[in-house]
């Protein structure tokens, strides 16, 4: 029997949406993005001691298990334009985090502490998985990273899309983003253009996103950095994606940090590309298969 969350916080946690009106209006959109992209998948609802989560479930059930952490601010809709790929090879579960903008918990879960690392131990525990790949991008990657380092025997391979923890973070992003949004609409589609690496993003995600900044409380916690005795810890393959043009992190910092650490970790850095790394599909297939 799963404890009840209310019990896991010793201090007033923030929840992910500003009311319930906002909350309704972006997982109205979320479930119109999963029509209009429409592919074979399940969608499962299990409880942890963090309250309910919320997967969307592709692939036979004997292929190997494949999680997907989706980064901050978003949910798993940002997977749906690849896992169909992934599930021919893969049992894929895309996973929505707690007190992000999706359909789990609104509780956010502190960085500090084993609670993060706890409920994704829950998640395997309720979908009977002994060991998995996970595939995570920014805070998603983070938190791969940190459930690999508790839980080597687990993970069967990783893969890091612009992982925060392991390169510093960027702290000129955060004035960056005041100064765009500050210049109302065209300065919000200024600041997704330059996160997505000086790209357009397609405009039905990009007022999606639009629409999650308007209702979503970003969280304010700096992400720690992992130390190098944790990510030594990282004995399993391993895979890191970074974009050159990434505004948040400093991505050669990453990239070389890791390599010295990990002599069997997969270094690509990738120049021409932002912190929205989710057009790597096909390297990111051959390195799990």
């Amino acid at each position: 029997m799963k404890k009840s969350s209310s019990k896991i916080y010793s201090k007033k946690v923030q929840i992910a949406f500003k009311s319930e009106e906002g909350k309704n209006e972006v997982l109205k959109y979320y479930e119109s993005l999963v029509e209009k992209n429409y592919f074979s998948h399940e969608e499962i609802n299990i409880d942890t001691n963090y309250g309910k989560t919320f997967i969307m479930a592709s692939g036979k059930e004997e292929l190997p298990p494949l999680i997907l952490l989706h980064g901050s601010g978003m949910n798993s809709v940002m997977w749906i334009q690849e896992m169909e790929k992934y599930s021919q090879c893969h049992r894929v579960y895309a996973v929505d985090m707690p007190g992000e903008p999706g359909k789990s918990n609104e509780n956010q879960i502190p960085f500090s502490g084993d609670d993060f690392t706890n409920w994704l131990s829950d998640v395997f525990e309720a979908l009977s998985i002994e060991k998995a790949s996970i595939v995570g991008i920014s805070l998603g990657a983070w938190l791969g990273t940190k459930f690999s380092i508790k839980y080597p025997q687990k993970v069967n391979k990783l893969v890091l899309l612009c992982p925060a923890g392991i390169g510093p973070q960027k702290k000129s992003f955060l004035f960056k983003s005041l100064f765009y949004m500050l210049l109302g609409e065209k300065g919000i589609d200024k600041l997704y253009y330059k996160i997505n690496g000086d790209k357009p993003i397609p405009e039905v995600m990009l007022n999606y996103q639009k629409l999650i900044a308007k209702h979503f409380n970003f969280r304010r916690e700096i992400i720690p950095i992992f130390s190098d005795d944790e990510l030594m810890k990282l004995t399993m393959p391993v895979a890191l994606f970074v974009g050159g043009k990434d505004v948040m992190l400093y991505s050669e910092k990453t990239a070389k940090r890791l390599e010295s650490l990990l002599d069997h970790a997969n270094i690509n850095l990738i120049h021409d590309e932002g912190h929205s790394l989710v057009n790597q599909g096909d390297e990111i297939r051959e390195f799990l298969n």
